[in-house]
Parts: C-alpha cells; structure tokens; sequence
C-alpha cells in the first residue's frame, strides 16, 4: 500500500467491524497517521490497549455532528466512511434516525471533507441501496445520490462510493448469529431457505475500498464480484462445520426483506465498466443541464439483467464451508 505512505487516514465508524479489519492493515503500511473516529469509547479504548501504536489516534464524536467532523479532518488525505446504522429491522421502527445517520450524516463527511480539502474520501454502501424496499436501504441510496450530486461539482475532494453484500461475520450478521444457536443448541430460525444472499469476506471489503481510493474518478461507485447462496445451504453449511444436530425452524421472511439482492441495477450494468474482481459504474456527468434526462437514455438497458444474487455464481454447500473457513470469526468460535 504505497499510495498510503506518509499519508492521514481516518476511518468514521472506525471501531465496527470494517473499521477494525481496515486498521489492521493499515498499521502495518506506511502511513502517517491513522485516525478512528467514532463515538464508541469503550471500544476505542480497548483498541487503543491492543494496538499500541503511536500513529493511530481516537476521536470522539458523531457524524450527524458537522463540527465534531470538521475539527478531526484537520491535514486528513484520505477518509473511509463505515459509519452507519445497518440493522433492517431498526431502521424500521426508526426510519428517521437511518436518515440522520446514513444520509445527513455522510452529507457531513463530504461537506467537511471538501472544506478541509481531504484528496479523496470513499463511501460505504451496500446492496440494500438498489431498489430499495427498506429505510437502511433508502438511506444509503439517499446517499449515493449525495455522493453523484456533489461530484458533479469541481472540487478539490474526489468522492467515491463502495457498494457491497454481506460481509460474513461481521457484527449483526446471520453467521454471528447462526453460530451462537448453533452453540446454545437452540433451533436455528431461519426466513426463507431459498432467500439468496452475496457472501463476502471482511478482508474482501477492504480490499475493496482501497480499490475505489485509488482508481475512482469523482461519483464512481465500485462494486465487488461476490458468489451467493440460498440461506438453507449456508444453515447447513454451519450445521456441517459445526457437527450439530441443530433444527431448523422457518419463520418466514421478515418486514423490509428481500428474496434476493441486487448489487448492480440493468440501468447501471448498461454503463459499467467490468474487471476480474470488479464493476465501476461511473458518475452520468450530467451536469446541471435538464435536458439531458429527456433526450439522452440508453436503448440496451431493456435486455440487461440486474447483477443479483439470484442470477450470479450459486456456491454448493462444499464451496460454502471453504469459503465460511477462511473467516477469522468462523475459526475462533471452531476452536473456542
């Protein structure tokens, strides 16, 4: 990671699970500085006890608190933007708190940004944001049209997005949760079993943010290529790795869940660049001429397919299990 040398990095969100995973590649780069912000202080504190590293420093605050933002990003050159509220059923019952958070509150890290002339800052989405059905859904994609919004205008901060599945064992998913039926020995209530979902690897999301920081033009969103599979078969999957005799109890599929995921919406495919690991969907570069949303379209839009996990690569329960198998959170409740 050269591009990080001598560089300030701060993470928002910096003690969750992506923030934790980033900051350990991280110290071992030659960056400059690495700041965490967050408003968790116990966990920064516990952090800061495991880390020991001089260049990491803690900040206090809140991203629906512009000023707390604005006095951390002092001399920053580059920001990750994790901070979020990400459970469904809690942005339900709390939709305008999704929206303080995920919205206005990435509209703070980019206003700061730009005023603190930060070279780049990358946005993490998530597939919840294509044709979103539920309030963290809306949410993020609320911010992504920030995100293009700004971009349009000529700054000194280049903004860019990540948009990705889920990430297997991080904090509030499925296998977390799985796990610890599994262990208690307590049926494993699961929605739908033919409910498909992208799996990805916490590794994976950073290297794919890191991806974005160095390649994006203004308004890019980056999109990782993920395998999927239904929810039976990553149960059965655990019930295997976990040798448990577990039932399995169908509860049907809760408010504000889709059957599957999109990653790429058919009118964003149909502008996508494609590589081995990744989609980049570029800004429109429409500017602020209206016209162009009534004489300008694209006719091949109507034969393309959304990219879901419905319709990418299905692993079977073998490949699920070597894959669940090289998640550090898999392995230490293995050997616990």
């Amino acid at each position: 990671m050269k591009f990080l040398k001598n560089k300030i990095v701060m993470i928002t969100g910096g003690t969750g699970s992506f923030g934790s995973t980033a900051l350990k590649k991280f110290v071992n780069s030659d960056a400059k500085e690495i700041r965490v912000f967050s408003r968790d202080e116990k966990k920064q504190e516990d952090m800061r006890l495991a880390l020991k590293d001089k260049r990491v420093k803690f900040y206090i605050g809140d991203v629906r608190d512009y000023q707390s933002l604005d006095e951390a990003m002092t001399g920053v050159n580059f920001i990750f933007h994790a901070a979020a509220l990400k459970q469904v059923p809690s942005c339900e019952f709390y939709p305008m708190e999704a929206f303080r958070t995920n919205t206005l509150g990435a509209e703070n890290v980019m206003n700061a940004a730009i005023k603190n002339h930060v070279e780049r800052v990358v946005l993490l989405s998530t597939d919840k944001a294509v044709y979103p059905i539920n309030a963290m859904g809306i949410s993020k994609a609320m911010m992504e049209k920030l995100m293009i919004a700004k971009s349009i205008k000529k700054t000194d901060t280049l903004i860019c997005a990540t948009r990705y599945g889920n990430v297997m064992g991080s904090r509030g998913s499925v296998i977390p949760l799985f796990i610890n039926l599994i262990k208690s020995g307590k049926p494993i209530t699961i929605t739908d079993p033919n409910m498909t979902r992208f799996l990805m690897s916490l590794e994976e999301s950073v290297n794919l943010v890191l991806h974005a920081i160095q390649y994006a033009k203004p308004g890019d969103i980056f999109i990782h290529k993920a395998p999927a599979s239904t929810i039976g078969d990553l149960t059965q999957a655990l019930k295997e790795l976990f040798s448990a005799k577990n039932l399995i109890k169908i509860v049907g599929t809760r408010y504000g869940e889709k059957l599957y995921e999109s990653l790429l919406s058919r009118e964003e495919k149909a502008i996508a660049e494609e590589s081995v690991n990744y989609y980049r969907v570029p800004n429109n570069n429409r500017d602020l001429n209206y016209e162009k949303f009534f004489t300008e379209g694209q006719i091949k839009i109507s034969s393309i397919d959304d990219y879901t996990s419905h319709n990418v690569k299905r692993l079977n329960i073998k490949e699920i299990k070597k894959l669940l198998l090289t998640v550090d959170f898999v392995q230490r409740e293995l050997n616990a």
